[in-house]
């Protein structure tokens, strides 16, 4: 089975992008699984800090570790947005393909020092670990809000990622491209799109050379993320998209009656999570 970065590589070679999805319960990784087994696509599964503490670290790696040996399937497991070096390293341990760490609230030179620290470590633990760093401060809450965050950060500028990347030898950046962590209400509703700077993507990607994740992908215009793929992005985060599904299909099911069965009233959640990873993973890989 090919590595994580040789399935990026592929990625930007094809014009296509990985999508990365995050899971908080088995409902979610199984429709996720299920979704790009069928269209034969690799996959990335996150769980970020607050996930983790409530799947388990462990408990994560060996979810995917069965998902791999019961379909032979390209899935990698990342752990999103850790903030401390500590839980970075926890789930290096326990077998985690890649590593986000995220200092993006930090000032710009004390993030390049933290990260900087987070690769030396983490390479340490496992040489082939892939280990991201963020620059530009997107939100930090995969939720439904009013109103966008007010500390969101100015976009990221080419001579930031190209001396972030330098100096920290990660090997994926997750920049500000106009994107931004949860929806909005308005989107929610249909009536706005995230928009992102396709220029700035380019430059980036050339001005670096690295991989680059876009976060906080749901709500995104279609066009844009498809654009925003040909012009240097390797991995698509949705969640958000993720939570209302399931929150919608679970309610679906609670109207009907009085139903207790767990399995039951999760079917239409399971139902409502693939779908959208089905349309999403279409969409990131031009089918």
């Amino acid at each position: 089975m090919k590595t994580l970065i040789e399935v990026l590589e592929d990625a930007r070679r094809n014009h296509v992008a990985v999508g990365h999805f995050n899971f908080s319960d088995l409902v979610a990784f199984n429709a996720i699984v299920a979704s790009a087994h069928a269209l034969k696509l690799p996959v990335m599964v996150g769980v970020s800090e607050g996930e983790r503490a409530f799947v388990g670290v462990r408990q994560a790696a060996a979810l995917v570790k069965c998902a791999r040996e019961e379909f032979g399937m390209p899935i990698f497991l990342n752990a999103d947005h850790t903030h401390t070096l500590a839980k970075a390293e926890e789930a290096a341990k326990a077998g985690f393909d890649e590593i986000i760490f995220d200092g993006s609230s930090l000032p710009f030179d004390e993030n390049i020092k933290q990260t900087k620290k987070a690769v030396e470590a983490l390479k340490s633990i496992n040489p082939a670990i892939v280990v991201e760093g963020e620059i530009g401060y997107i939100g930090a809450s995969s939720e439904v809000m009013e109103k966008a965050p007010e500390n969101i950060s100015a976009l990221t500028t080419p001579e930031e990622a190209k001396q972030f990347v330098d100096e920290t030898s990660i090997d994926v950046l997750a920049p500000a491209v106009g994107n931004m962590h949860g929806l909005l209400q308005s989107m929610v509703r249909g009536e706005t799109e995230k928009r992102l700077d396709l220029g700035l993507i380019a430059k980036l990607s050339q001005a670096t050379g690295a991989f680059m994740t876009l976060h906080g992908g749901s709500g995104t215009n279609d066009g844009d993320f498809q654009q925003a793929i040909k012009s240097g992005i390797t991995i698509v985060h949705v969640n958000t998209e993720l939570r209302l599904a399931w929150r919608r299909g679970v309610e679906a099911a609670l109207k009907k009656g009085e139903e207790v069965t767990p399995y039951k009233i999760l079917t239409p959640a399971f139902t409502a999570v693939s779908e959208v990873v089905t349309a999403r993973l279409r969409l990131f890989n031009f089918m």
